[in-house]
């Protein structure tokens, strides 16, 4: 059975895709191509390289807050002139921490991760179906939203989150090429849904990125029900597995191990009620 499988954005959240490739392995199902947008091409990464689940998780919780979003105190002295309030090296050394290879060609497993070209809004691909380049810069690229951090310029074109195109890939996923047909999509959702029940205490966030979060989330979750909904009857089956619904937990680090067994268990039910697999 050929089987593609597509990570979601989702920040923090993302640690739920090496759960949900535990359970994959358990149930016998070994993708032949991974597709991942933001934090969930990070994780796609580490996993088409050839690093465990656990392994993951290990390097994961070993890691602060300040790895993955370190305030850039010039940029906030600017106020609502700054570009970026988020400094990019931090990010770029954890994600050369957690993916054991620099090269697309050293994946195992076929890999392609999604980005934006900032100035044209096209959805642009790196890897498998889509253009060479830094992997490293490819991999930050696609988790550089817009206010948090600056795009990264990648043979002349300044490229950004790639959840602002796909925040589930579903699309891309399509364009796997025979032969063999792909039977299966498995889909890990875990980045902004209109599932997500409100907060009982907001964090401590300036009210002009709370609303631009706000913004953004709406925009994403009204992305991803449509992706779904339009999946055609004639594409392969699709597993959709929606692991973690949670609002403002993009930067929940200290929630690491609780998305791991999320995803994990998340998986476990989509495939049994698919499947017919427990």
């Amino acid at each position: 059975m050929r089987v593609v499988l597509v990570l979601g954005g989702g920040g923090a959240k993302s640690l739920a895709h090496a759960g949900a490739w535990k359970a994959l392995r358990e149930a016998n199902i070994g993708p032949s191509h991974i597709i991942g947008t933001s934090m969930g091409a990070v994780i796609g990464a580490a996993l088409a390289a050839g690093s465990s689940p656990e392994r993951i998780l290990e390097i994961a919780l070993s890691l602060g807050k300040k790895d993955f979003a370190a305030l850039d105190a010039w940029s906030l002295a600017k106020g609502v002139f700054a570009g970026n309030i988020l400094k990019p090296e931090p990010l770029k050394r954890t994600i050369a921490r957690l993916v054991p290879v620099t090269r697309f060609a050293d994946m195992k497993i076929p890999l392609t991760i999604t980005t934006t070209d900032m100035e044209s809004g096209e959805l642009v691909l790196f890897g498998a179906l889509g253009q060479d380049g830094p992997l490293i810069d490819a991999l930050y690229a696609s988790c550089a939203l817009p206010l948090y951090l600056p795009p990264q310029v990648i043979d002349g074109r300044r490229v950004g989150e790639g959840g602002l195109r796909a925040v589930v890939a579903l699309e891309v996923a399509r364009r796997v090429p025979p032969p063999p047909p792909v039977d299966l999509v498995v889909a890990v959702h875990v980045g902004p849904g209109f599932d997500e029940p409100p907060v009982d205490k907001k964090a401590a966030i300036p009210p002009l990125v709370r609303a631009h979060g706000e913004a953004i989330r709406i925009m994403m979750a009204a992305q991803t029900e449509r992706a779904v909904a339009e999946w055609p009857e004639d594409a392969p089956r699709l597993v959709f597995v929606r692991a973690v619904a949670e609002r403002e937990a993009t930067f929940a680090v200290g929630q690491g191990q609780r998305y791991f067994e999320a995803g994990y268990r998340e998986a476990k039910k989509a495939l049994a009620h698919t499947l017919g697999r427990g």
